[in-house]
């Protein structure tokens, strides 16, 4: 099939891919460089998270209405309004917003993996502690 002429004032998709989430550090576990929280006030940030998340999913439906619109008529000024202008321009959205979808995704998924180190070195300390103890009496 051929591609159709590209508009001059089409939209240029310049991000094609996802950056992978910055750094982060929750209390004395993580990456540092980034960005830190202390433990406990990650789980209200994880929260925030989760609501842009969802957001950005209703938006994505949204976005694949535009990008899926079809010429309310059979004649060449419709059909090239859709075609050249806004089947383009929807599918950019739409691309977009999968992919700030994907990056919410993966940074929620660091902020779990790095409060989940602190539940691990917080249970790991506890066993230590228990374990000294055992012999005191």
């Amino acid at each position: 099939m051929a591609e159709l002429a590209r508009h001059p004032y089409a939209p240029v998709d310049r991000l094609t891919s996802v950056p992978a989430p910055a750094p982060i550090q929750v209390g004395g576990n993580g990456a540092g460089g980034g960005y830190k929280f202390a433990p406990d006030e990650v789980d209200g940030v994880i929260a925030k998270w989760r609501e842009l998340l969802e957001d950005l999913r209703n938006d994505e439906r949204e976005a694949w209405r535009v990008a899926h619109v079809q010429p309310p008529g059979r004649e060449f000024a419709s059909g090239d309004f859709v075609d050249q202008g806004a089947n383009p321009s929807g599918k950019t959205l739409l691309e977009q917003h999968q992919r700030m979808i994907e990056y919410v995704e993966n940074y929620i998924e660091a902020l779990e993996k790095a409060s989940g180190k602190i539940q691990e070195s917080e249970d790991e300390a506890e066993q230590t502690i228990a374990k000294q103890g055992q012999g005191i009496v």
